[in-house]
């Protein structure tokens, strides 16, 4: 298994279904994600850096098995910016 680290761009949606297509590019490498794809999504957004797992299919897109974001996820920012909200009432 290959791992890559780097900065997310063109997050799309390639199918809907039970567990989602996801297509991203990750430094210009284009990257597929089913397996973790609604957590993916959930959890990152373009411009974060995340490290990704995986192989090289024969279109040349990278296959993530697994990934993790470097700092915190979307969905912390977004808990941490609705506390505050809360926090001013």
């Amino acid at each position: 298994m290959k791992s890559m680290k780097g900065v997310v761009s063109k997050i799309r949606v390639l199918k809907m279904s039970k567990t989602p297509l996801v297509r991203f590019s990750l430094n210009n490498e284009n990257c597929l994600i089913a397996a973790h794809s609604l957590n993916f999504l959930a959890d990152v957004e373009e411009g974060m850096q995340i490290v990704v797992a995986g192989e090289f299919n024969d279109r040349k897109q990278f296959v993530v098995k697994k990934y993790t974001v470097i700092g915190k996820t979307k969905i912390m920012i977004e808990f941490e910016a609705m506390k505050k909200d809360l926090s001013f009432c």
